[in-house]
C-alpha cells in the first residue's frame, strides 16, 4: 500500500461515522428570537401602542409566542427604573446567545 493509499483510506474512515450518523441528530432547530421592549408607561398606559408594535412584527414575520418570544419591561412612569429595566434586558439576551 503506497503512502497516498494509506492516507485516502485512513481519510476515509475518519469521515465513515458521519455518514451513518442521522442528519437529523447534528441539526439544531434555529434559537427563537428573544425581542425587548422597554417603557417608561405602564402596562395599562400603552395599549394602543402594544397593539402597533405587534403589528409591526407581524409584518416582519414574528409572532409572538409562536416564532419570537417578547420580554417586557414597565417603568411604571419611575424613569429612575429605566438604566436598571435596560440593564435587565441586556442580561437576558446574553443569556440567551450564549
Amino acid at each position: 500500500m503506497t503512502r497516498r493509499e494509506f492516507i485516502t483510506v485512513l481519510g476515509s474512515a475518519a469521515t465513515a461515522p458521519s455518514m451513518f450518523r442521522p442528519r437529523s441528530a447534528s441539526v439544531q432547530p434555529p434559537a427563537m428570537p428573544v425581542i425587548g421592549f422597554l417603557s417608561s408607561r405602564g402596562l395599562g398606559d400603552s395599549a394602543n401602542v402594544l397593539g402597533e408594535f405587534h403589528r409591526g412584527l407581524s409584518e416582519a414575520g414574528l409572532i409572538a409566542g409562536q416564532n419570537a418570544a417578547i420580554e417586557y419591561r414597565w417603568a411604571e412612569g419611575r424613569y429612575e427604573r429605566l438604566p436598571g429595566l435596560a440593564a435587565d434586558l441586556v442580561l437576558l439576551s446574553q443569556k440567551v446567545a450564549g
